[in-house]
């Protein structure tokens, strides 16, 4: 079964569902979609998905409980399954323009559920709907983390995030929690995302982690780090002080400084030994992720168009990790014009459907290294599969040994349809100046 994860950004649930097939035919083998607690179910804007306001619904403008559970079982039952997880929002609630901003769903709300109770009950996970969830004795009202305090881990565990209401480690803030996650896994979700989660603290993540209702789901965080500093400071601890699994903004770091001016493909040959990226089995792999193109402060991190490519063929080429590919809808363009067509529909995109194709036929066989420079990466998986990347503008000729591949084989090359047979000790690749190749053997 692939393991490559598809993050739907955005999409609403009926549309995930209706491209179900292309999704299978692409070859994932996991879905990856938004935030799925109550948010203002009449704005299109993403954002808005990443401001809950109730734990206790299951509604926005992506859909609802019915579509959900829907998505779930087509998932589940077709061939081949597909998991599915959910991105969560725990550490904050919706920062909201009224009197009373701190109690959740607040009294407008609680009336808007009396007056249209079919709809919410029908979208209801647990709880009663008749009282409030949260009140302002559940959040921690320490402010906003300003500027100078982003590296202090204190701050950014218990301060706000643009006004967004701080929840608090309470117990009563960790019985919903808790009790929230063990609603979805009933409803069969394979596992989820927890959003900010460097800026939850390790009593609310063991709270819901170490849960039995979640035992055998699978849970990864968005520690989100840019430099030594905030990987020291965030990244380290999290590893340390808890079990789950996260995007690896490690690896992420070394693929940017490998890929620019003077980095070193050398850097991406052993990450996890030389500390290039997490431990194999708690890393998400990624070359984008939606804070990327949608956050201004985080648009520099931005691979060039093509280095991404590379990069992908890297990230779905190489052992260990869980590849994510991230297909949004053009949600960038109206600031960001550039951005046209960029990542919209990228999950059927032929290069990547290729890319996994390969992925799934060299899944669990071991990575060897081949031939790296600073220009020119090469690796076998196993005894029938070659992953060779040129980041240089010239054309590179490379000669390495051949022990260990089949020999001697027909290859072909997944990406660019082009065929080779090795045979003897010793062969010569060649490979064209910015492209990458995935040759999988013949049977």
């Amino acid at each position: 079964m692939s393991d490559v994860v598809l993050h739907v950004f955005n999409w609403k649930y009926q549309e995930i569902i209706d491209r179900l097939g292309e999704i299978r035919e692409a070859g994932y083998g996991a879905l990856l979609i938004p935030p799925i607690l109550y948010s203002d179910v009449n704005s299109h804007d993403w954002w808005q998905r990443y401001q809950p306001k109730d734990y206790r619904v299951l509604l926005s403008h992506l859909g609802g409980k019915k579509e959900l559970e829907e998505l779930i079982k087509q998932c589940h039952t077709g061939k081949p399954k597909l998991k599915v997880y959910a991105d969560i929002v725990i550490n904050h609630m919706a920062n909201e323009n009224r009197e009373d901003r701190l109690n959740f769903p607040g009294e407008a709300e609680l009336a808007n559920y009396r007056h249209n109770r079919d709809l919410f009950e029908a979208n209801k996970l647990y709880g009663d709907l008749n009282e409030g969830l949260f009140s302002g004795h559940d959040f921690n009202r320490s402010g906003n983390i300003q500027d100078h305090e982003w590296s202090d881990r204190h701050r950014v565990v218990y301060g706000d995030i643009s006004d967004l209401p701080d929840l608090m480690d309470s117990p009563w803030v960790l019985l919903q929690q808790r009790t929230m996650l063990a609603a979805l896994a009933e409803m069969g979700f394979d596992g989820f995302r927890i959003d900010a989660i460097k800026h939850i603290s390790t009593r609310m993540i063991d709270n819901f982690a170490d849960s039995d209702s979640l035992a055998g789901r699978y849970l990864f965080g968005e520690v989100l780090t840019t430099n030594d500093h905030e990987e020291k400071t965030f990244l380290d601890p999290f590893l340390q002080e808890t079990w789950i699994s996260a995007y690896d903004f490690r690896l992420f770091q070394t693929i940017r400084n490998a890929f620019t001016m003077g980095g070193s493909l050398r850097t991406l040959a052993r990450p996890e030994s030389e500390n290039n990226g997490l431990p194999w089995a708690r890393s998400v792999t990624f070359v984008v992720n939606h804070d990327l193109p949608h956050n201004e402060d985080f648009r520099n991190l931005l691979l060039d168009r093509t280095d991404e490519n590379l990069a992908y063929a890297y990230i779905v080429g190489k052992d260990g990790g869980l590849p994510l590919i991230y297909s949004d809808h053009n949600e960038s363009v109206h600031r960001h014009p550039e951005d046209h067509d960029r990542w919209c529909d990228a999950f059927k995109r032929e290069d990547i459907k290729r890319m996994i194709r390969f992925h799934s036929q060299v899944q669990g066989k071991k990575m060897t290294m081949l031939y790296e420079s600073d220009l020119v990466l090469i690796f076998r998986r196993g005894d029938c599969g070659i992953v060779a990347i040129n980041k240089g503008g010239d054309h590179a000729s490379v000669e390495f040994d051949t022990s260990g591949l089949k020999n001697p084989s027909l290859y072909e090359d997944c990406l660019n349809n082009n065929k080779m047979t090795i045979e003897g000790d010793r062969f010569n690749l060649s490979i064209n100046p910015r492209t990458a190749q995935m040759w999988l053997a013949q049977k």
